[in-house]
């Protein structure tokens, strides 16, 4: 995370609930300008983020197999 983003966040995160959610809204509403090249990007880099998350040991895994039993059990 950059600085910039860092600092920007401090602020956001001192804000109200209510000022929190718009600007999350405003946000949000940003990213659907977005052109597909520039999804792809963002997704890539998150999927990224998340793998090596995960071989640090900061992200619990499960097998899929034992997610599905579980979610299948909790719809019955």
């Amino acid at each position: 995370m950059s600085p910039d983003l860092k600092e920007c966040e401090t602020i956001a995160l001192k804000l109200a609930s209510a000022e929190r959610a718009v600007l999350a809204q405003h946000l949000i509403t940003s990213l659907d300008t977005l052109d597909e090249a520039e999804n792809e990007c963002l997704w890539l880099e998150e999927a990224e983020r998340r793998y090596q998350a995960y071989k640090q040991g900061r992200v619990l895994a499960r097998p899929a197999e034992d997610v599905i039993r579980d979610a299948r059990a909790r719809i019955k």
